[in-house]
Parts: structure tokens; sequence; C-alpha cells
């Protein structure tokens, strides 16, 4: 069997707000030893026995995400899945599965997140030669940690009778999805009890056979979302409106809790979903006093807690089991074992229409990026970092003019019909309804002051008539 890795890069990580935000959630964030959980993941199947190239799902807005840091960390062979929205974990695989299968009818597919940590690649590749056992008897895989402490926001798998044609795996006995505290302490208690990873291997072929045995009318809409897909600048595109016809479910919750083929490998390598802030705290690195810090700060009696600054300085006194996380426009202070509650306060914000929970003051695009740096009422001011070689879309404003000066590097600016360089301290004006684009035909980073006035100054005030990353 030919193994292909699936990542799934969906989900917002709005448990690490304030750092993690729609438009740029944890797992491309720097959390692990100065690399992204998405980058950490791709680093771990190098050298994979059997394996194929990757096949990773994402949504249009991480689209050059994934393509920098795959970059960054030397992965050229890849395959892309666009999906046009979440419709969790199922509908994603299946449509991936339906693809496959018709390439390779005897594919088999390693699903994994984008956002976990799993340090130790030998024991995680052990784990993995211990499923492809049971993967050739036929079973649907999934991989289980020893439950170590009662977590009331993990899934738990119950262990069955082993497997007698595979070392290390059982049967499943039960699934049990984030029980009650109580609940939880007695599955630790146990010792039969496992932490669901979200890892799974399973035949492609006979994961679609179960899912339409069990989700028929699931398995037709996946169906039709597979053949929707199209190919476009070297990306896979899923059909929006045969995709949004998927229910929304889990692959545990769709085929793994109903199906007779279930199979657990008891896995021991050291794992974390990065979940929360404590999980974030408790895998880290801490001094002697128990704290994780990182950024500008000064601690003074602060113990067993994670203070993270970006921007600022901060400063903790008299503190114990404390997350503080400083950005530049949000503070999320919590005490430590509360930080489940982050998720509801961030679903508060996003009810409220708060930009805060969407996306950073500074955003990334696949020319550079731009930072908000002042705002009200009919006026935004911006600083656009531009990368040499790049080039903005060329575009129109229906609301808005825009005052553009030159600081560092030097800019080719395009104005309907005219064209012309400018270099630092020198300026240009873009009137309402003007087509026009910004260029850096340099060699270093070209950084320039935006000044927008109009009545209406959000992003989609924004026609795109060009555009050298193919956005509509």
């Amino acid at each position: 069997m030919n193994i292909y890795p699936i990542i799934l890069c969906g989900g917002s990580g709005t448990r690490l707000w304030p750092l993690s935000r729609e438009s740029h959630p944890k797992q491309f964030l720097p959390l692990l030893r100065g690399r992204s959980p998405f980058e950490a993941t791709l680093q771990r199947l190098q050298g994979l026995a059997d394996s194929q190239p990757t096949l990773i799902i994402a949504n249009q807005e991480h689209l050059f995400m994934v393509q920098d840091q795959a970059k960054a960390v030397g992965i050229e062979s890849y395959q892309l899945y666009i999906e046009p929205c979440g419709r969790g974990t199922a509908p994603a695989v299946a449509v991936a599965a339906y693809q496959l299968v018709r390439e390779d009818s005897q594919a088999a597919m390693l699903v994994m997140p984008a956002d976990h940590d799993i340090p130790d690649h030998d024991s995680f590749r052990r784990a993995i030669a211990q499923g492809v056992a049971a993967l050739h008897a036929e079973r649907l895989v999934v991989f289980g940690l020893a439950a170590r402490r009662a977590e009331t926001g993990y899934g738990y798998i119950e262990r069955g009778m082993p497997l007698a044609t595979a070392d290390g795996c059982y049967q499943v006995a039960r699934f049990t999805e984030k029980p009650e505290l109580e609940i939880a302490q007695g599955f630790v208690a146990s010792g039969q009890h496992y932490w669901n990873s979200g890892i799974f291997l399973f035949g492609a072929a006979q994961f679609i056979a179960e899912l339409e045995r069990f989700e028929p009318e699931l398995a037709s809409a996946c169906r039709l979302a597979a053949d929707s897909v199209t190919t476009e600048h070297d990306t896979r595109r899923i059909g929006a409106d045969a995709f949004a016809r998927c229910r929304t479910v889990s692959v545990d919750h769709a085929v793994l809790e109903h199906t007779a083929a279930a199979a657990m490998v008891a896995a021991d390598f050291p794992w974390s979903d990065i979940g929360s802030w404590h999980s974030l705290w408790d895998n880290a690195e801490k001094d002697q006093h128990g704290n994780v810090t990182l950024g500008d700060t000064y601690l003074h009696e602060v113990t067993d807690s994670y203070v993270h600054s970006s921007r600022r300085m901060v400063v903790g006194i008299g503190l114990k089991d404390m997350v503080i996380v400083e950005t530049a426009d949000a503070l999320l202070v919590a005490a430590r074992e509360d930080v489940q509650h982050v998720k509801e306060a961030v679903e508060l914000l996003r009810a409220q229409e708060r930009d805060e929970c969407r996306t950073h003051l500074c955003v990334n695009r696949p020319w550079g990026h731009y930072e908000d740096i002042d705002g009200g009422e009919r006026f935004r001011v911006k600083r656009l970092t531009v990368n040499p070689g790049a080039r903005l879309s060329l575009q129109l404003h229906h609301h808005r003019a825009e005052h553009w000066v030159v600081v560092r590097g030097t800019a080719r600016v395009t104005r309907d019909e005219e064209v012309v360089l400018l270099y630092e301290n020198q300026s240009t004006y873009i009137p309402v309804g003007v087509a026009h684009r910004l260029e850096n035909p340099g060699k270093i980073p070209l950084e320039v002051i935006e000044t927008q006035s109009g009545s209406y100054l959000k992003e989609d005030d924004i026609v795109r008539l060009q555009d050298a990353y193919h956005r509509v």
C-alpha cells in the first residue's frame, strides 16, 4: 500500500487567542521551537516509510501561508486542496479519499491535524509502522496515547482485546467524547483508556465503503464535492456549492464510532494538541520558578505562570498560576486553570463583530504585510511592507482615496495609464475610482505609509483587476 499523508489545516485556534486569530491561526504561528506546528508536521513526515507526496487541505485565506511555510522547510512536492468553507474532518477526508482512489486504488491515508506537537519523530514513525500492520488486516486505525491526567477537553478510547496480527494494536471497545471531570478521572484510574490523538490510518477505499454504509447521504454529497474539484494554478479547488451541501461532522462521529473495523495503536510518542494556554505552558521549558516567558518581560515573585509579550514590556508581581498574553491590540489575563473559557470570550467578540477575534493589526499578504497604525472616522493609516520583486494587485476602490509616502526603498506606482518611480520621502495621491498598483522593483523591502480617507475603509472595498497571486 502507498501511504498518502493528509494534513488538515482547518481550524481557527480560538483557545490560543489573542495570539491565534482566524486570519492567522495557531497552526501557522511559531509556537514550537521557532517553527509553526504546520512546519513541524511537514518535517515529521520526512523519511516516513512508503510515504507518497503529502496532501494538504487548507482554506483560501491560508493558501500563501501553506506555500511559504512548506518552502521554508524544503518541501516542494505536495498536493494542495482548497476547501471553500469548514465542514469538519469527515467531508475533507472523504473528498480526498474519493480523489485518491481514482488515481491509486490501493491508496492508504495517514490523516493528521496540522496543529499538534510530536517532538520525537522516531517514536512517531514506530507507531505508524505498528498501524500499518493493522492496516493490512483491513482495520481503520486510530492512534491513542495513555491518559496521563483527567482532561475534559479530549476524546477517549477504551482499549479492547489485542489484535493477534498486529503487535501493540487493540480492538476499540468504546469512544467517549469530552467526558465530565469525574468520568475522566475514572478513565485515567482504569488504565484501559487512551486519549484520542485525532491521527488516523486507513485505506481510502475502505473508509469510503464505511462512510457509505453509515452516512450514505453525507457520502453522496462528498462524492459530488470530489467531482467538483478543479485544478487551478497548481492547487485543487473544491466546488463551493457542492462542498457546502456536506454536513459538518468529524471522522470519529461519522465512521469510527460505528464501525466494527476500528483498531487502536497504543502509541508512546510525546504528544500535545496545543489546545490551550495551559497545555502550551505544560509542554514548554520552564525556569526555576515554573514560569514560561517570551518577549520583553519582568517577573517578581511570580510562579507557575505563562507570560508572553509581543510588543510592550509586561511586568508581573506576586502572581501564581496565571496566563498573560500581550499583543498590539489585545491583552489576555486569566487564571491558568480557567483558560478553557477563552473560546467563549472569542465567541462573544465575534457576536459583537470585533475585529480582534479575526485579525491582528499586522496582516500577512502574499506580497509582504501591512500593519494598522491609526484610524478613526473617515481615515485609516497603514504601514505597508512590500517584499523585493513583489507587487500588489492592480485594483481600484469605490469609497476611498489613498495617499502613499515612501519611507524606505523604491516604489513603482501605476495610476491608470501613468507609471512612475518614487524614492524615499516622495509621495503620491490615488483618487477614488482610479486603477492603481504598488510594486517593489528593488532589492530591499519597500516601506510605505498609506493614509486612506473616505466613507468606507474596510478591506472588501477592493476591486482586483489583475493579480499575480490569483486572488479574486
